[in-house]
């Protein structure tokens, strides 16, 4: 049938790209047919997306599916190879349903729209080639194409300092996607046959020393994209200064982008690897929780705040990946898909709070749910949903990570304990920053005084139907979620089941060859010892 031989996928990811070409000789004056043009392409990409899964993707199979494998460039083994399993699939979808809210919550972009929703098109076709690649080389290619899209949104349609947000956001993730072609390369290159095809290195055997190099080199490009504490710094400037619609891809997809990667590269292709740096990554996760919460606590600007927010929260997906249990994994795979629509909807929010009053700063407004109750009631289901009220999706998806990680049988009694409350502590605080900025910016009154604050009555309306309908793609299906999470998790059981019984066999060959390093706790210098013949030396008893 032509339906089962038809290149689903290769269509899915061209599509934007090759509509982008088109917009130059559409014929327009003041951006209107532009816009309903990138909308209706975004649209019907997404409607196209859904059929496919729909009809031709078995929910039940762990396995890659709808492969497609053409060669490209075979001088140098770059394939374009495209297939989709559970952990790839509901972020095309993601993608997808947010690229298109975000394209029609530019509505009003009057600056060069030729050039805004030709970037916001070519940085659909990438992100989708992201998740959907099975080749490294073309994996790098969808990596790096994706920066340039971000770059150019950021600096010429972003606020005051948009200059300054986009190079520091360049050069980070820039800097960070040399580790991936180096460590992509070593791995190509080690064995008889060379080979970028993620299947067949993944099924290399490596020395340990090699994987662990592979695997720091994946963590630190991975780790600037999720973010991960230190490599955070460059999300809050990029979310401050970044319009709303890029803000809302910012945070719905690219962060999607380093989660996703570390569980396809650093879990799948280097589970041995992965034993050593399990322990690290829970850690790095609490200091993602914690810091990032305290930090958001302390921000005055309501889009930093919420950058901040979403370091906190990402960092639920490092403890989940490190708890090597199915419920840690799927936990970290459900907070991923809850935290995209969430942070979404807060953007979103935010950018029509910021087209009435001018200004982010919460010292600078109060009164708002007055004069904007439907932007206030939508705004509080948000921020709800991101302080995980039960009920919401992020309820659901730090619940199995808490679970996961309190349910191993890997680490021990202390270090779950150290874990789970410092976790905890995050917890905390994220509703008393989200709830304070729900009073600072919609409760009480604004007394006028603010010099800078100059806003006439005809700019203080509430949302208007276009924006009720994009908040509420959103916050429909993190409630649904919330409600009934069999709708997001039937997506990716059976491969996130895979992805922990493949990591915990590894557990498994590793304890057998180094009985001792478990017997008494976790080394971390484990290998290097390996290597000097001296004893290695327990730290933090983290594994039993």
């Amino acid at each position: 049938m032509i339906t089962a031989e038809f290149p689903w996928l290769t269509a899915i990811a061209l599509i934007p790209l090759l509509a982008a070409l088109a917009i130059p000789v559409i014929p327009d004056k003041d951006g209107k047919n532009v816009r309903w043009y990138a909308l209706g392409v975004g649209f019907a990409d997404l409607v196209l997306t859904i059929y496919t899964f729909w009809q031709h993707y078995d929910l039940q199979t762990s396995s890659f599916q709808l492969v497609e494998k053409y060669d490209w460039v075979p001088q140098i083994g770059l394939s374009w190879s495209l297939a989709v399993d559970g952990l790839s699939m509901p972020l095309v979808i993601l993608t997808g349903l947010i690229t298109t809210l975000s394209i029609f919550a530019a509505w009003d972009v009057k600056q060069k729209p030729r050039l805004f929703y030709s970037l916001m098109l070519v940085m659909y076709s990438a992100q989708i080639g992201v998740f959907a690649a099975q080749d490294m080389l073309l994996f790098f290619l969808m990596w790096e194409l994706e920066l340039v899209p971000v770059y150019l949104l950021i600096s010429i349609w972003g606020g005051p300092k948009r200059q300054y947000a986009a190079t520091k956001f360049i050069l980070y993730t820039a800097i960070g996607s040399i580790f991936i072609l180096l460590a992509s390369l070593a791995m190509a290159f080690y064995g008889d046959n060379v080979t970028f095809d993620m299947t067949a290195l993944g099924a290399k055997h490596y020395p340990l020393l090699l994987e662990l190099f592979a695997y720091a080199g994946f963590l630190i490009s991975f780790g600037v994209k999720l973010p991960i504490f230190p490599l955070h710094t460059w999300l809050p400037d990029a979310h401050g200064e970044a319009s709303a619609p890029v803000s809302m891809i910012l945070a719905g997809v690219l962060l999607k982008m380093g989660g996703y990667a570390l569980i396809r590269m650093n879990i799948e292709m280097l589970p041995h690897a992965h034993i050593y740096f399990a322990p690290v990554l829970a850690m790095l996760g609490v200091v993602n929780i914690v810091y990032g919460a305290f930090t958001a606590f302390g921000q005055t600007n309501m889009k930093r705040r919420l950058a901040y927010s979403s370091i906190s929260h990402m960092g639920f997906v490092l403890v989940g990946l490190a708890a090597f249990t199915d419920l840690g994994i799927s936990g970290a795979v459900l907070q991923m898909l809850s935290h995209g629509l969430i942070a979404a909807s807060l953007f979103f929010l935010t950018g029509i709070t910021y087209d009435r009053t001018h200004t982010l700063m919460m010292d600078e407004l109060g009164g708002l749910a007055k004069v904007m109750p439907k932007t206030f009631a939508l705004f509080t289901a948000g921020a709800f949903a991101s302080l995980a009220l039960p009920g919401m999706s992020g309820f659901v998806g730090e619940l199995s990570v808490f679970l996961g990680i309190a349910t191993s049988d890997i680490y021990s009694s202390s270090f779950k304990v150290v874990v789970i409350a410092l976790s905890a502590v995050g917890l905390i605080i994220t509703p008393i920053y989200l709830l304070s900025m729900l009073r600072r910016v919609f409760y009480g009154a604004s007394d006028g005084s603010q010099s800078n604050l100059q806003i006439e009555p005809k700019f203080w309306i509430d949302a208007k139907p276009r924006e009720v309908f994009i908040a509420a793609c959103l916050i429909v299906p993190i409630v649904g979620i919330g409600l009934y999470p069999k709708l997001a998790t039937q997506t990716y059981d059976a491969t996130t089941v895979a992805v922990t019984s493949e990591v915990r066999s590894a557990f498994s060959i590793v304890a057998q060859e180094n009985p001792h390093l478990y017997s008494r706790g976790f080394h971390a210098p484990q290998f290097a010892s390996q290597f000097s013949g001296t004893k290695p030396q327990p730290l933090l008893g983290t594994l039993k």
